[in-house]
């Protein structure tokens, strides 16, 4: 493991070994940190070049990319701040240790960062692949995503996001022109080997660059 001095968040970074695919940004759901999805990558992604920072809000103690509400919802400013704040990390780190583009893969709260810095700045990522995401309110206008590879995986059975509100998600970055994999998974909120095998083999179909 080699890290940067200061980039502006604790974070990991694992080089990649040949030969190597496109690099991932991990993105961590809430309470996890820089080394949650760590293992989960290295089974999806073995020679993939590996970033992963840690959320910079804390929610009762759990690291978070972005601010709630005390009822549950998104404090949107904040999450428009922290988006770019995001994606100023990134810029900075693939200076830093000479990055290609990324493709994001994100849990939960990171997924959610992971929809939005597309949005933000269409040509900051790879692509992205969406484990337990979700869209609670209208992000229009949207950009351009002709072409950006996205794989969402949601949970039927997720107590947390209603699938639904994955599906909206979907359909979104659809209308943006994203080429969308959309899967709902029989499984709750929690990561399964499903979600593991059908990442690692949309990965392995993208081509790259």
């Amino acid at each position: 493991m080699t890290a940067a001095a200061d980039l502006g968040f604790i974070h990991r970074f694992e080089p990649g070994r040949e030969p190597a695919p496109v690099p991932l940004l991990l993105l961590h759901g809430t309470g996890g940190d820089e080394n949650d999805l760590i293992p989960l990558a290295a089974r999806i992604a073995p020679t993939s070049a590996l970033l992963s920072p840690r959320g910079k809000v804390s929610e009762h103690g759990m690291a978070r990319y972005f601010r709630r509400f005390a009822d549950g919802s998104w404090d949107r400013a904040d999450f428009e701040a922290r988006t770019a704040e995001v994606l100023d990390f990134l810029k900075r780190a693939r200076a830093a240790y000479a990055l290609p583009k990324p493709m994001a893969l994100g849990y939960s709260n990171g997924a959610n960062v992971a929809w939005s810095m597309l949005l933000k700045d269409p040509g900051a990522l790879a692509g992205a692949i969406l484990m337990r995401a979700m869209l609670p309110f209208d992000p229009r206008p949207i950009p351009d995503l002709r072409g950006v590879p996205v794989l969402l995986l949601a949970g039927a059975h997720d107590e947390l996001i209603p699938p639904e509100r994955a599906g909206l998600l979907a359909a979104l970055l659809g209308e943006a022109g994203a080429d969308v994999t959309y899967e709902v998974l029989p499984l709750g909120h929690g990561l399964g080997e499903q979600d593991l095998r059908l990442a690692a083999s949309w990965l392995a179909s993208r081509k790259p660059g």
